[in-house]
């Protein structure tokens, strides 16, 4: 076997062997590379200097790291971002980056982009900062050196100055960031490099002294700002062991305060205004806001120790009559305590940088240390000793509070209004108190109203016992109860002449009212004249009247005594409620709400509070008012008016019913007590705004509307027994006083010859009727709303009407006497003309059509037939029949009936 082997010639490459090939083409397992979100979520706690590391090791990384949402979120975990800014910073590089290509465009120079149609939106920024990005590094390769955000180092000597040769400039450098999208990364590297070896430093430190911050800036200004910027810095730390950094810079921090605090307090205890408590006072300002200066100067305050030379609250118990309070004292403090606290307003502007801050902060002191200590002690007392004057004192010390913060001068920098620290105040002082005194108004007001109701209801009642124990003096009153039907029957129809005088309602007796003050009853039969206005009934006893109503003596006969107790209990309508009790209800419901009404403007829960009690006062007021005293009235006057029977009365001479006379007076009455409350709801509770009248589900305005539904109703009621009283009177009136003559003259005598009557107006009933009527039509124009008072009007014409077809119906009527009721008819026609109620006017026009059939001579008895027949003449009122019924009352109706029925039912026809 030969070994000759091929010498290696000089200069030529090894051939490389086949295992090496085969090695280099083998493949090479790798890891897989980490998800791009738990990189960025690493990236958040890495230190700054192995962040700017880490960005070095590729493109992607780099981006990652350079991303500007990274370093926004750390300057805005300084409060050193402002988006505002930075949009418009956005806006107007892009708005000028627009304008400078329209004038490139203008201008007809080439443009870089004008082959491709490429639109810059808000979209396309981040492509656009990007490409800028590129530029910037491509151009950066060819310079020996490159300074950006964060300080590198450099081959170039030509440094630039270091910022630790000005440290002046490092106390502004979070105040000069800029908000710049794009340029986060470059402003964040401003502030880490001006703060980050300070805060390194400080958190390494064994001891205060040691910070190189404390040797940097030695005078305690830039000390305390320094250390306010680091605090600041701190926050953006995200990395492992920020905890005990931040810790580190909190505890040097403390000793720098503590310090600085001792330097004040020296100056507060000398009163070193302009000296050390200014300067030291504007150091803590600076490092933290300044709170422990604050609380050192408030808590130190010598008017906090001299609490007893501002007043003693119970001077304004001590110094008033008993059971009464005065709130001179209590206005005296509030006045003393503003001229001090005006004084140090001035003190305070010339120590501290934001006075108005501490200052209202010293009047919250005071508040809590002074004011409720002299406040809270006075008010449990007169709750305890006497309750008006715990409203009186609750309500005045309220104002008081409130005139006190008015009248205060606060630092000219004071941002919130005067008004807000106002209600602030006042809520503070009183809001112990104000569940507990709203609660008391409310009874107060309500347990005085049932009292004065009450005692007016046993006024009444005993007026009415003394009445009746003064005329049934001389009777069994046992007895009367037992046999009151039997008794009043025999009243009834007992002769008019037995009655006494005290029955009769004529002008020229004495008219009914009750008297004022000490008088029990009312006025005396000697004659003074009668008051149309309801008054309070006196409490005086039946021994003390002067100018009593009652007779000398009591009648000896039952039935007179019942006669004339029935009389005077009719006349007691007008008297049944007052309008001094409700004028008197309204003044006290005035007087409580407007002790409430004030704290209205506290606003809030607690204002809210205030205006549903003040409703509630007002919704109590229209119960009581209403329920209990205007109501009751109205059911005892229909009541008195049911009784009324007009035979019981001798004298029908008046032009109206005395019972309806003063029942519409005491609807007169009741429409003044509308109006009061009307006004007074309107004065006090709408125009103030504390009840909303477009708010139908109001309980003031509910209440309201309730007390006017339940007025008209009992109105209602009332004048419909009225209207029956009325009816009775006319055709009391009409049976009465028409004479059979006046419509069936006698015959002229031959042998005397006396002529007929030449008088051919109305008759003296129709006349009275006429005047009775429409005199009580006119007494409510004025009083009631005129829906009502059509409705009345209506029904009184209506039963007009049916008494007057009755009346006729009883009469026997001539043709001479037909003129007289033609007369009679067309005054009932023009009265009811006046009351403007067309479809009531068609009644009596037919009634007056009906009144000629009596004037046709008995020879026309088929003209007559033809009359009665003719339903269109009468406008559809009367049909035949009835027209018939009428004609039956004809004088001559026995001569002319069998021709009228003959032409009325064709009896005359005959068969052809």
């Amino acid at each position: 076997m030969s070994t000759f082997k091929r010498a290696p010639q000089p200069g030529a490459v090894p051939r490389p062997s086949i295992l090496s090939t085969l090695r280099a083409t083998s493949m090479i397992d790798t890891k897989a590379a980490l998800p791009a979100e738990i990189m960025v979520s690493i990236l958040d706690y890495l230190p700054i200097p192995d962040l700017l590391r880490f960005a070095r090791t590729s493109s992607r990384m780099r981006e990652m790291v350079y991303d500007d949402t990274r370093w926004v979120a750390r300057l805005k975990s300084m409060g050193c971002w402002n988006e505002s800014e930075a949009r418009r910073r956005f806006e107007e590089a892009m708005k000028r980056k627009r304008d400078a290509a329209n004038r490139a465009n203008a201008n007809g120079t080439p443009n870089a982009t004008a082959g491709k149609q490429i639109s810059t939106t808000i979209f396309d920024a981040a492509l656009e900062d990007e490409r800028r990005k590129a530029l910037e590094e491509k151009a950066s390769q060819t310079q020996e050196s490159r300074l950006d955000g964060f300080e590198t180092l450099s081959l170039n000597p030509a440094q630039p100055k270091s910022p630790y040769e000005d440290p002046i400039a490092l106390l502004d450098v979070l105040k000069n960031v800029r908000s710049i999208r794009g340029h986060a990364r470059q402003e964040y590297g401003k502030v880490y490099g001006a703060l980050a070896p300070f805060y390194l430093d400080l958190a390494r430190a064994k001891t205060h002294t040691e910070p190189i911050v404390f040797k940097v800036f030695r005078d305690p200004e830039r000390q305390a700002h320094m250390l306010s910027n680091l605090q600041t810095f701190s926050k953006s730390d995200w990395t492992q062991g920020y905890v005990q950094r931040e810790a580190k810079l909190i505890n040097m921090m403390t000793i720098f305060e503590s310090a600085v605090l001792r330097e004040f307090e020296q100056g507060y205890e000398f009163w070193d205004v302009d000296g050390r408590m200014r300067r030291y006072a504007h150091v803590l300002h600076t490092l933290n806001g300044g709170n422990a200066a604050m609380e050192l100067f408030i808590q130190k305050h010598p008017i906090l120790n001299d609490r007893g030379a501002l007043g003693n609250p119970m001077d304004c118990i001590n110094q008033a009559p008993r059971d009464n309070i005065t709130l001179d004292p209590s206005r005296a403090f509030f006045e003393l305590l503003t001229t001090k606290l005006n004084e140090q307003s001035d003190v305070i502007s010339r120590i501290f940088p934001q006075p108005a801050t501490i200052f209202w902060a010293f009047v919250d002191k005071v508040r809590e240390e002074i004011i409720m200590d002299y406040v809270t002690p006075l008010l449990d007392e007169c709750h305890d000793r006497h309750m008006p004057s715990y409203l009186k004192a609750v309500s005045g010390l309220f104002e008081q509070c409130v005139q006190f913060v008015r009248s205060l001068v606060p630092p000219k920098d004071s941002e919130r209004d005067l008004e807000i620290h106002v209600k602030d105040i006042a809520l503070k002082v009183f809001e112990p108190h104000l569940d507990l005194y709203l609660q008391e108004e409310l009874d107060s007001f309500t347990k005085y109203a049932e009292r004065e109701v009450g005692n007016w209801e046993q006024k009444l009642s005993e007026q009415d016992a003394t009445v009746e124990s003064f005329y049934m003096g001389n009777a069994n009153r046992q007895a009367d109860k037992n046999d009151f039907l039997s008794s009043f029957k025999k009243v009834v129809m007992m002769p008019v002449t037995v009655l006494p005088n005290a029955i009769s309602f004529g002008a020229s007796k004495p008219a009914p009212t009750s008297t004022t003050n000490n008088s029990t009853l009312r006025p005396s039969a000697a004659g003074t004249p009668a008051s149309s206005r309801p008054q309070t009934p006196g409490i005086g006893g039946t021994l003390e009247r002067t100018g009593s109503p009652l007779p000398a003596e009591a009648p000896s006969d039952e039935l007179k005594a019942k006669a004339a107790l029935m009389a005077n209990r009719l006349e007691g309508i007008r008297s049944l409620f007052s309008i001094e009790i409700a004028l008197d209800l309204v003044h006290a419901a005035k007087e409580s709400l407007g002790r409430a009404a004030k704290f209205v403007e506290l606003g809030g829960q607690a204002g809210g509070e205030a205006r549903e009690q003040c409703e509630a006062i007002f919704v109590a007021l229209i119960r009581i008012l209403g329920q209990t005293h205007v109501k009751n009235g109205f059911t005892k006057a229909v009541e008195h008016l049911s009784r009324y029977n007009p035979r019981e009365i001798s004298d029908h001479s008046q032009t109206g019913v005395a019972p309806l006379v003063m029942f519409i007076e005491l609807v007169n009455v009741g429409d003044i007590i509308s109006q009061m409350v009307d006004v007074f709801y309107e004065q006090q509770l709408a125009a103030p705004k504390i009840a909303d009248r477009n708010d139908f589900l109001d309980p003031a305005g509910l209440a309201k509307k309730k007390f006017e539904q339940m007025l008209d109703e009992n109105v209602a009621a009332g004048l419909n027994k009225g209207i029956d009283v009325l009816m009775d009177e006319v055709e009391y009136l009409c049976a009465t006083t028409q004479l059979p003559s006046d419509f069936n003259p006698p015959q002229p005598s031959q042998e005397t010859g006396i002529a007929k009557d030449p008088d051919i107006g109305p008759t003296t009933t129709a006349k009275r009727v006429t005047d009775l009527v429409s005199s009580h039509t006119k007494m409510l124009i004025g009083s009631t709303e005129k829906t009502m008072l059509d409705v009345f009007n209506s029904e009184v014409g209506l039963r007009l009407f049916t008494a007057v077809c009755k009346h006729i119906k009883r009469q026997r009527i001539s043709t001479d006497g037909a003129i007289k009721l033609i007369a009679d008819m067309n005054m009932y026609f023009e009265y009811i003309r006046t009351l403007r109620n067309q479809d009531l006017l068609a009644y009596f026009k037919a009634l007056r059509e009906l009144s000629q059939i009596y004037l046709i001579d008995a020879r026309h008895a088929k003209e007559m037939a033809t009359i009665i027949a003719d339903g269109d003449r009468f406008g559809g009122i009367f049909r035949a029949e009835e027209v018939y019924e009428f004609a039956e009352r004809r004088a001559d109706w026995y001569q002319v009936k069998r021709d009228v029925e003959r032409a009325m039912y064709g009896l005359e026809c005959q068969i052809m």
